[in-house]
């Protein structure tokens, strides 16, 4: 165990965090069901809770780790090896999961930090995604014209940090997906250009933000 401690100590936050990812996925749950099952807040695990709003790290203490570990039966010498693993690359062509816009703000598909859970969904291959919780959503309606239209794919990565300028999903906790570009971030709000030039931006108080994630590929 001591020698688990020590190696847990060399570990990045990239690293730790994708350790309870891991962990949560052995045990077959989301990364919020882990935090429940261990006695913690639910949203303790978010994606939005890794990081501070002024871009700090935000590392999982050392009560909620061993909170996990208890709950879920795992040693420290298992989560040691997690966090020492490196992220599953998706092989080329693997299969991905294809979420409808509209099932996506329906809820059931994503877990509070914004990953898909559960299954039952249809999927598509795409060439390489260096990330294993990527999905594809698929556009339904005009309501992006004219960049994205009627069953246009876009291929989501929720791990991919998010820059300004960047294309991205966003889901509010009211349910509504939406595709625009991130003009920024700041410590409270969140400021949203339209992909239609006709349309105004949305700028949003960042409690009424569920997830974000980057758009890294979109077919048209």
């Amino acid at each position: 165990m001591i020698a688990g401690a020590d190696s847990l100590k060399r570990l990045t936050h990239d690293r730790i965090w994708s350790a309870i990812d891991a962990l949560a996925q052995r045990y077959g749950l989301s990364a919020s069901g882990l935090a429940k099952r261990s006695g913690l807040d639910p949203t303790a695990f978010n994606k939005s809770k890794r990081m501070t709003r002024d871009g700090r790290p935000r590392w999982p203490t050392t009560e909620s780790i061993a909170k996990v570990l208890e709950a879920t039966g795992a040693t420290l010498d298992d989560f040691s090896t997690l966090a020492s693993t490196e992220p599953r690359v998706r092989n080329r062509n693997e299969p991905i999961p294809l979420i409808g816009m509209t099932q996506a703000g329906a809820g059931g598909f994503f877990d509070d930090g914004g990953y898909p859970v559960g299954g039952g969904w249809d999927h598509v291959r795409f060439p390489r995604v260096d990330d294993e919780n990527a999905y594809a959503l698929e556009v339904t309606g005009e309501s992006m014209a004219p960049l994205y239209r009627n069953g246009d794919i876009l291929i989501v990565s929720p791990n991919a940090a998010t820059r300004n300028g960047d294309r991205v999903v966003i889901r509010t906790t009211d349910g509504e997906v939406m595709a625009k570009t991130l003009v920024r971030r700041t410590a409270t709000t969140i400021e949203l250009a339209s992909l239609n030039p006709d349309h105004p931006n949305f700028v949003f108080p960042l409690d009424r933000v569920d997830w974000i994630a980057r758009i890294i590929w979109a077919s048209q």
